[in-house]
């Protein structure tokens, strides 16, 4: 079934709709909780804490609020245009069609990243356990079943999710728990203190932000929700409260569970690897029972659950720029029974057996790849807000379409300034690539026959 744009007479062009409306409120919702996973900082506390001097709960508190004013400007322009592609369609749309390529170039740098560095995470948790099993077999494993779950639609996916959500929840409250017992009895030297949210001693502005810029993956799928406009029963009403809820919930979760941890191992410095440090803490807490939950459950929260929504999430932006026509149109193709981007999904579960085979002893370097792409999107959505609201449609609403848009492009700037040197060699070389991309479809006049204003 081919995508075809249909035109409303003395409108803005309409796109016909071929993804099935089927998802609520609470759907999304659970799909930006399971995007972000609940249990997150189980997979990176040792670098943000050492990176953060021990105030890892700030890191994560800042991260939050960061991204909360970024989900203020997802919510106005997924109500302007209720459509998939997220960043993509919304910096097209609110800027114009090439710097709508550009913001869609570097979201992808991202999303075709993240599945890949999720299944990496997760096979090499598994293989410690199993080193008998090769890595590239678990990866496979992973990767057959979120296709086959995504492909199968939307609605199975959602239903999937909801499960692994409340798995999530139920091993976080378990280390919750377990963990307060321990700072009561005092193991390991815990004591009650505000120290993971601010000590004095060992503040330094330009280090926590440094931390947040690690941290900050941890909140990247909140804005997977948008990609599922298209497939949402009342629109654009649900994404921005989706976005924004999911934040607020996840986020009071990182910097609970970051602040236990942090008060039973107040060493921050003195983990013996600082890749499998909160299973260190974990041990600490409870035994070595807990520890190895929370191993699996990382590994397992990774490489399905999140994996899952975000295998999801690319095939929708593969699919809005396909039928935009800026990539190869076959990747708009929608299963003429399951109404998914089934060649998009499939076409991602081949690229992230590649890049997790050629990164396979690089996790630093893919993880750094991704939040490059995802925080420089991140500043064209809310110039796009502003362009959009207050030149194109003369907007008086400075608070909703001025003064948010700014704060959060003043603190997501700040982050991306202090992305490490790596993250952004990479990343201004993924952005060299599309600009030239994006020069030969201008020369080749690829028309995508879509009026902007």
């Amino acid at each position: 079934m081919e995508a075809r744009k249909v035109a409303a007479p003395a409108q803005k062009p309409l796109y016909k709709q071929e993804l099935k409306r089927s998802l609520t409120f609470w759907d999304l919702l659970i799909y930006g909780m399971v995007f972000m996973v609940p249990i997150a900082p189980f997979g990176i506390y040792g670098s943000v804490a050492q990176g953060s001097n021990g105030m890892i709960a700030l890191a994560y508190l800042i991260g939050m609020v960061g991204m909360i004013f970024t989900a203020f400007s997802y919510a106005r322009m997924s109500e302007a245009f209720p459509i998939a592609g997220s960043v993509y369609s919304y910096a097209q749309r609110g800027i114009n069609d090439s710097v709508g390529f550009i913001a869609g170039w570097l979201i992808l740098l991202d999303y075709i990243f993240v599945p890949a560095l999720l299944y990496l995470v997760s096979a090499s948790a598994l293989h410690d356990m199993a080193p008998g099993v090769p890595l590239i077999v678990w990866v496979i494993i992973f990767i057959a079943i979120n296709t086959v779950i995504n492909i199968r639609g939307i609605e199975f996916t959602a239903r999937a999710n909801k499960i692994i959500v409340i798995l999530e929840l139920i091993i976080l409250a378990i280390f919750v728990i377990v963990g307060i017992v321990a700072i009561a009895k005092g193991v390991n030297g815990a004591e009650v203190t505000i120290k993971p949210l601010y000590d004095k001693s060992h503040f330094s502005m330009s280090m926590v932000m440094g931390a947040v810029s690690i941290a900050v993956l941890s909140f990247l799928g909140f804005d997977g929700i948008s990609t599922l406009a298209e497939e949402t029963k009342d629109g654009s009403k649900s994404i921005g409260k989706a976005c924004i809820y999911a934040l607020l919930t996840v986020g009071a979760l990182f910097i609970i569970q970051t602040w236990v941890a942090a008060l039973i191992w107040p060493d921050f410095k003195s983990f013996d690897n600082p890749d499998v440090a909160f299973y260190q803490i974990a041990e600490v807490a409870g035994g070595t029972w807990l520890k190895y939950v929370t191993i699996l459950a990382t590994a397992l929260s990774w490489g399905i659950a999140n994996s899952l929504v975000a295998q999801a999430a690319i095939s929708r932006i593969l699919f809005s720029m396909a039928r935009d026509r800026k990539l190869p149109q076959i990747l708009a193709k929608v299963h003429p029974k399951y109404q998914t981007p089934y060649i998009g999904t499939i076409v991602i579960a081949i690229l992230s057996v590649i890049v997790t085979v050629a990164f396979e002893s690089q996790i630093g370097a893919l993880s750094s790849v991704v939040n490059f792409g995802a925080l420089s999107s991140f500043l064209f959505l809310h110039l796009s807000v502003i362009n959009y609201f207050m030149r194109k449609k003369q907007s008086k609403d400075y608070v909703k379409h001025l003064i948010l848009p700014i704060i959060g492009f003043i603190i997501i700037g700040y982050v991306w300034i202090n992305l490490d040197p790596l993250s952004k060699q990479l990343g201004f070389i993924w952005l060299g690539i599309g600009i030239v991309y994006l020069i030969v479809l201008k020369l080749m006049k690829k028309d995508t026959g879509l009026k902007l204003d």
